[in-house]
């Protein structure tokens, strides 16, 4: 029974988070992609994963327990924020070690320190707000049903692969993606997702709470994006090493999948409690 209730939840959840997020999908490419005004739909598209959960969860339970509410221990948050900054700061300091990409902080301005620190406050907290969107979906609902069913690999490698499909029309079609061509963009964005996923799970499934993965797919985003991008100059072929679409976060992602892997599944069975 517990098996099956955990598979309806699932199919459930899919089928309203790809249906109402189609109607997002619709709109960017309606308007000419993200860069030509479908940016304006970004958040209510990120919330469509919010949005799949609470319907679900009340469909089948009339309350919103059991999607991670809790707040869990302050080690999980250190972890979440931390991950982020180390991994991504290493794969942009390769490439700019190796020329593949320029550091430029005059971009940033008179003091790029204060930028910096701007954008792991300021930048993390306004992040949230989208970021939390999505992880009351992935992980609030879609990790723990699948942890229900499956092992603890298993469940990191789907929930990544379904995520990371989530963002698939974007990325042919919307805009969201880099220089590179549209095969190798999508390539590497899979690996580092599905990698990245088994990080994911381990802070949901070990913390308990919700709270944590918003965090660090908050500080991921914004570091990445508002910083590393920006400082980093194209030196030819840049595009095919850095931002979320390039090779070094993708051999990032394995290794942090490796390194979650290796430390295997959380014993925390309140997390799967509904």
């Amino acid at each position: 029974m517990q098996k099956q209730d955990a598979q309806k939840r699932i199919i459930t959840y899919l089928v309203i988070v790809f249906a109402v997020s189609s109607i997002f999908y619709l709109l960017v490419f309606r308007s000419g992609g993200l860069e030509n005004g479908g940016d304006i739909y970004v958040l209510p598209l990120m919330w469509t994963p919010a949005l799949a959960a609470l319907v679900t969860t009340f469909i089948y339970q009339r309350n919103l327990r059991g999607l991670g509410w809790g707040f869990g221990k302050p080690i999980y948050y250190l972890i979440a924020y931390l991950l982020p900054i180390i991994y991504a700061g290493i794969a942009y300091s390769v490439d700019w070690i190796f020329g593949l990409g320029e550091l430029n902080l005059d971009v940033l301005g008179e003091n790029p320190l204060a930028s910096l620190l701007q954008v792991l406050t300021i930048g993390v907290l306004t992040a949230l707000i989208t970021a939390v969107g999505e992880e009351i979906g992935w992980r609030g609902l879609l990790v723990p049903q699948l942890a229900r069913i499956s092992p603890f690999t298993r469940t990191a490698i789907l929930s990544g692969l379904i995520w990371g499909i989530w963002h698939i029309p974007l990325i042919i079609g919307g805009g969201y993606s880099s220089g590179a061509p549209p095969w190798y963009a999508l390539v590497c964005f899979m690996v580092l997702i599905t990698g990245a996923s088994f990080a994911f799970a381990w802070l949901r499934l070990a913390s308990g709470s919700i709270w944590p993965a918003a965090l660090m797919h908050a500080t991921h985003n914004t570091f990445i994006q508002s910083f590393l991008d920006k400082v980093t100059l194209d030196t030819g072929r840049t595009e095919f090493f850095t931002t979320e679409f390039g090779l070094g976060l993708a051999i990032m992602g394995i290794i942090i999948g490796l390194i979650f892997w290796k430390i295997g599944s959380p014993k925390n069975k309140e997390a799967l409690e509904i």
